[in-house]
Parts: structure tokens; sequence; C-alpha cells
């Protein structure tokens, strides 16, 4: 018995394909909209979905991009359609999706299309994170413009970063969903066209120039001339700028070709609200790609990881993250356990302890630990006047009428004396 998910805004297209996959034994589960697909696919984590196209919120080739940009599309996909084109069906195709339905639906086609998908599903391991994970930032979203529109005429690409750079980050938007990445700086071999041919449609990378050894820079250079060739793209990203390189044999030459098109990256201190967002997409890849258990982060782990410096960039970050959700023993990763497992340092320092404080209340944001402590605050003088609110006024210095705001809005009220 297989878990499949059916996604459809159609209420009568839901209810017939579940009742057709229910009676052939399948644990069907239904969602109307892409936000209940979402939701559906993280809580059952199905082994199979039927997706429709047009639905009223986000459709559905948006929505797989999403799931295979943010490393959750482990499943196989088959798309529905009742206005399909072939456009359409391709477009889907390769961004991941395993097959493809037009409606009306027949019997027989949609449970031969079910049973392939089935058979073809074991569970892939996800590509790397991209930023199409991110549609919601600002700075990510801005960057993701910038790197598709310089890879639609260029096929190589410079990134200059410093310290504490996004670049692998930046690097695997340009990889397309099922083909190759290679890492040159593990290479200890000769490239050879063969590989070459091997990688076709994929990407080259190179996260430090000055890393290469010098059979690894020929590799680079090799590759570089035939990129048109074999349809592959080369990003290769330093911190050095060419005095910087040239200790490490790169010749003035061949840093011009490789500088020929180049693009500045932020680094992740630059970048420190969108932490709390890749951190967790980080841990969901781990998840869904079964390399760590279930876990997940509290508000103010993320806030702990969101303030930290991250010299070591992004891949310090997903060091870091790889290495929480394996010790952690509890399902929820919090900011004390960030703090054992990562600073330990910090978690040896007493800490600052106010009664009826939570701890996690010095890892929230300024506005949420002000209004926790004020609702606390509150509390204690309510209990403490016996919820009068003259002697309440008097005790915080606060105009009545203030004082009433106040309680109101932080959800309290006084027991006496509101007349």
């Amino acid at each position: 018995m297989a878990q499949i998910l059916v996604v459809d805004d159609e209420v009568g297209i839901r209810e017939l394909l579940s009742e057709i996959l229910t009676d052939e034994g399948h644990d069907v589960r239904v969602a109307e909209h892409a936000g209940a697909a979402r939701q559906a696919r993280d809580e059952a984590r199905p082994d199979l979905v039927l997706l429709d196209i047009w639905m009223p919120d986000t459709d559905g080739i948006t929505l797989l991009k999403e799931w295979a940009a943010g490393g959750q599309l482990t499943m196989p996909v088959i798309m529905m359609s009742g206005h399909g084109t072939i456009d359409t069906a391709v477009e889907a195709t390769k961004v991941g999706a395993l097959d493809f339905l037009e409606k009306p639906i027949g019997m027989q086609k949609l449970l031969a299309a079910v049973s392939h998908g089935l058979e073809r599903g074991q569970r892939r391991a996800p590509v790397g994170l991209s930023l199409a994970a991110f549609p919601r930032s600002a700075p990510l979203k801005d960057l993701r413009r910038r790197l598709e529109q310089i890879a639609a005429k260029s096929r190589a690409l410079l990134l200059r970063s410093g310290p504490g750079g996004i670049v692998e980050l930046a690097a695997r938007t340009l990889q397309v969903p099922g083909k190759a990445w290679l890492d040159l700086a593990t290479s200890a071999e000769p490239l050879s066209l063969e590989a070459l041919d091997a990688a076709n449609g994929g990407v080259l990378y190179c996260e430090e120039l000055a890393r290469l050894t010098r059979l690894q820079q020929k590799n680079l250079l090799f590759a570089l001339e035939r990129l048109e060739k074999f349809n592959l793209r080369l990003v290769a990203a330093t911190s050095h700028d060419a005095a910087g390189l040239a200790p490490h044999g790169w010749d003035e030459a061949a840093l011009r070709r490789l500088s020929d098109v180049w693009l500045s990256m932020p680094t992740l201190t630059e970048l420190k609200d969108e932490i709390p967002e890749i951190a967790s997409h980080l841990l969901t890849q781990l998840v869904e790609a079964g390399q760590t258990p279930l876990r997940r982060f509290t508000t103010g782990a993320l806030n702990s990881l969101r303030q930290h410096a991250w010299p070591g960039g992004y891949g310090e970050l997903k060091s870091a993250v790889r290495s929480l959700a394996l010790a952690a023993l509890e399902e929820e990763i919090d900011s004390d356990e960030i703090r054992r497992v990562l600073f330990p340092e910090a978690a040896a320092a007493p800490a600052i302890a106010l009664p009826g404080l939570p701890s996690e209340a010095m890892d929230l944001p300024l506005r949420e630990a002000r209004e926790l402590f004020e609702r606390i605050y509150f509390e204690h003088h309510l209990r403490a006047d016996g919820g009068n609110m003259t002697r309440l006024a008097e005790t915080t210095g606060l105009e009545r009428t203030h004082l009433y705001r106040k309680l109101k809005d932080l959800g309290l009220r006084g027991v006496k004396g509101e007349e």
C-alpha cells in the first residue's frame, strides 16, 4: 500500500481519484490548493503525488519548482491538466515531474501512470539547496535574477566573495534538476572528454580558485574551452584578486579568461536576516534525504544562528546544521542545544536569570522579548496589588488611561478598581 497525495482544486476530481486509488488499496490524502499540498506533503511524506497544474493560489508548475529548489522533490510527481500543452508538459518534465496526464483522465491510464510512478518511485536524493527556495527574500530573489540573467548570455561565471560568502548556494541556482554537478576541487585525475560528455547539461563548480592544485587548474581551463560543445556551465569563485591568486599558480592570461564575466557575492553577515530561513531549508533537506532523524528548530534556536558571525560562510552553516541534527537528543532543537553543541564556551558562561522569564527570551528579537517581559512584569504587579488599578498605576508610574491601554494590548485585565 502506497501513500498518495492528490492535489486538485476541483472537489469532484479529488473525490473521484481518491475513490479509485483507495479501491486499489492505496492510502490517499487530498489537498485543494498549494497551501494544503505543502502541509500534506510535509506531514504525510507521500510515495507519489498527483498534482494539478491550474490552481487558484499557486499553480502546480510553481509548486513543483518550489519543491525541487527546496530539496523536497524526493517523490515521483505526476502532473494533471485539462488545458495542457506540449510546452507545459516539457517544462514540468524539465523541473522534475515523472509524467503528465491530460484530463479527463481515463481509469486505466491513471492506474498505469500510478503503477509506473510507484515502480520508479525510490526516494531520490535532493539536489543541493539553491536560491530558488527563497522567493520571499528580497536580497536572495534579486541575486537569483542577476545570476539567471547572466547565465542566459554566458556559460562561464566568476563569483567574487569575501570570507563568509554563499557561493555554493548561488552556484546551485544554475543547476538544472537531474543534471550533473561536478566539483573540480574533488578531482585527482586529468579531466577527460568522456567525463565532460557524461556531465552534459550540468554545472562544473569550484568554490575557491586558490585551493585548486595545478592539475585541477588545468582541468578547469580544459573544461572552459569546451563548455559550448558539451552544454556545460562553469561557476568558479574566489575571495582573492589577481595578485593574491598569482602565488597559487594562476597566470594572468588564465585569470583574464575566467574574469570575463563576474558577479560579487554577499556574505552571511550581510544576509543576517536570511540565516534562519536558510538554516531551516538545510535541515529540511537533511531530513528528506534520510541523512538525519526528524528534527526542527525553535524560534529561539533560529535567532541564535542568526546572531552568529559565520566566518566560514555557507559551508560552515551547512556543517553546523548537520552537526546539530545528528547530535540533538530531542526532535526539537532549541537555543540551549545550539550553545551546548556549537558554542560550548558560551554555554559555560552563567546566564542572566529573571524570575518567570524563559531562558530563550534572550534569543528573541527585541520587540518580542520586550513584550514577553512586559507581560510578566504586569502579571506580577497585578497579583501583588490584588488587581487594584489605582495601586498598580502608582507602582508602575503609568497614567491610568495609558495603563488600561497597555493591559489591553497585552491581553491582561485588572480585577478591582476598573470602574
